[in-house]
């Protein structure tokens, strides 16, 4: 799993997807170097984090999954 280096101290602010519902919530808090990604419903199971390049990509691919 990617980490944030460690001099991005800032705590990281998650904010709620607009394509989330009740069933599906996904959060997302973004970064200089990327993006961490969690379960809303579950936020204290932790969060994935992705480099820029990998957040990017992720994504251009829904984008073009039309989802």
């Amino acid at each position: 799993m990617y980490s944030p280096p460690q001099s991005d101290s800032r705590p990281l602010v998650f904010r709620k997807s607009s394509y989330s519902n009740p069933q599906n919530c996904v959060e997302v808090a973004e970064f200089h170097v990327g993006a961490a990604v969690r379960d809303s419903m579950n936020p204290g199971q932790g969060h994935l984090s992705l480099p820029a390049t990998e957040w990017v990509a992720f994504l251009e691919a829904v984008k073009r999954a039309g989802l």
